[in-house]
């Protein structure tokens, strides 16, 4: 990295945020030799709201970045557990071709820092504890070109003077609530779906469950006198004597506004077996909660030197909320594109080069994300998310249909005849 004076340093690209999506775009940039900063508010190891569980969509994208999956910490899953509507049902991972038969569970306290590592190792140089201010925009152009930052403390107090980092690409990836992005006049979208996510973490002997449970019936008061919300409960063994409890609502029922969500968890916990000790005498963390931005509630994906990525720019997938996969294959194709510009000799060329990044993002998910938002919407009835909890787990081909395109895991090309068909719904929906 090129030094400038004691408040002001210089990079090809700035990185706020050292998330999955900004250390995966970081290691990427770097193994290309660009001259990246990864600017971080906190410290590793740090806490994030998360259910910690990896689809093989995630797992992919792992094995892509080069990170061993076989060191100690790595806890495999065969597949999903859907509880609900009086039935029980596993369903294996699809075998794929291009994924990967398994799942992992690694909590985010561990899975964020390997992952930040992995960026340095690479050639990122990390920032932590550096809290950006805002963006550096240049006035005759209205680009941004930079960042403004101040050192923390580990309580996140500013405790320095303000340092200027300057770059003439910047990618926001500093998470759903991404100061940065609104800093450049870009709010979310309020026609797009919204999860609320909470988990905690409690001692059972269920830590060493090789599947991810995921409970289908949350009622918005006591269970048979009351609505079906939509969205889901889960339970995931850590591997270390605890499992990583949580459940996520969406905004698409009328009851989202006024649900408590911890005495929700609790309501829902105390549905489930003594035995498994899933009660408070058994918890180790505080109840937290997170916001889950869904289906590209935020756009334009690229403008005026800035791109966003991960939940920056909502790419939780509305289906199921799961955000690491699409983090990480969002930075992957930011660092592509951005070191694609970089290469270019002219001013319209690189900036052609970064609108490439755009189209990538709604080819690959546009068509998807417009699907979730119509289930959404749907799951949003309670008589609708009824029917499908009590009638649709009798029919296994059907549920394996809803596994491959919950968890979007299809083969790209070819496939079977549930691929094809997944496939060419997401085709002939509208990138919006």
């Amino acid at each position: 990295m090129t030094q400038g004076t004691a408040t002001e340093r210089q990079a090809d690209v700035i990185v706020v945020g050292a998330g999955p999506a900004g250390s995966t775009a970081a290691a990427y940039l770097a193994q290309a030799g660009v001259d990246v900063l990864l600017l971080e508010k906190t410290a590793f190891p740090r806490e994030k709201v998360c259910g910690d569980g990896l689809t093989p969509r995630a797992v992919r994208q792992l094995t892509r970045m080069g990170i061993d999956l076989a060191e100690p910490g790595w806890i495999k899953n065969r597949g999903l557990r859907i509880v609900g509507g009086g039935h029980r049902l596993e369903m294996p991972w699809p075998d794929l071709a291009s994924y990967p038969d398994y799942g992992l569970v690694r909590t985010r306290l561990d899975f964020d820092d390997i992952l930040a590592r992995h960026a340095q190792k690479a050639g990122a140089q990390l920032c932590e504890r550096t809290a950006v201010t805002g963006p550096v925009v240049d006035e005759a152009t209205g680009r941004i070109v930079g960042v403004t930052a101040r050192p923390v403390d580990d309580q996140g107090r500013k405790v320095g003077g303000e340092v200027t980092y300057r770059a003439p690409i910047v990618l926001a990836a500093d998470g759903n609530s991404t100061r940065l992005s609104l800093a450049m006049g870009r709010g979310k979208r309020d026609d797009r779906p919204m999860g609320v996510a909470v988990r905690t973490y409690y001692t059972s002997p269920r830590h060493d469950d090789d599947w991810l449970e995921s409970w289908l019936e949350l009622w918005d008061g006591e269970p048979g006198n009351s609505s079906l919300l939509p969205g889901y409960g889960w339970i995931f063994g850590v591997g270390d004597g605890t499992v990583n409890v949580g459940l996520g609502v969406l905004n698409t029922s009328s009851a989202f506004q006024h649900v408590d969500y911890k005495d929700l968890l609790r309501r829902w916990l105390d549905q489930t077996p003594e035995e498994w000790g899933i009660r408070e005498h058994n918890r180790t963390q505080p109840v937290r909660g997170a916001a889950l931005p869904m289906g590209f509630n935020r756009k334009p994906h690229y403008a005026d030197g800035m791109l966003l990525v991960g939940d920056a720019g909502g790419m939780v997938n509305p289906f199921n909320g799961e955000g690491i996969a699409y983090a990480m294959e969002s930075g992957e194709m930011a660092a592509e594109v951005v070191t694609q510009a970089l290469s270019r000799t002219t001013q319209s060329g690189h900036e052609r080069a970064l609108q490439g990044y755009v189209t990538a993002l709604d080819q690959r998910y546009g068509g998807y994300y417009t699907l979730g938002r119509v289930f959404v919407k749907a799951i949003g009835n309670p008589q609708v998310m009824k029917l499908a909890t009590r009638h649709g787990l009798h029919h296994e081909t059907l549920m394996r249909l809803t596994l491959k395109l919950l968890a979007n895991l299809t083969e790209p090309r070819g496939g079977d005849a549930m691929d094809r068909l997944i496939n060419g719904l997401s085709k002939v929906a509208p990138a919006a």
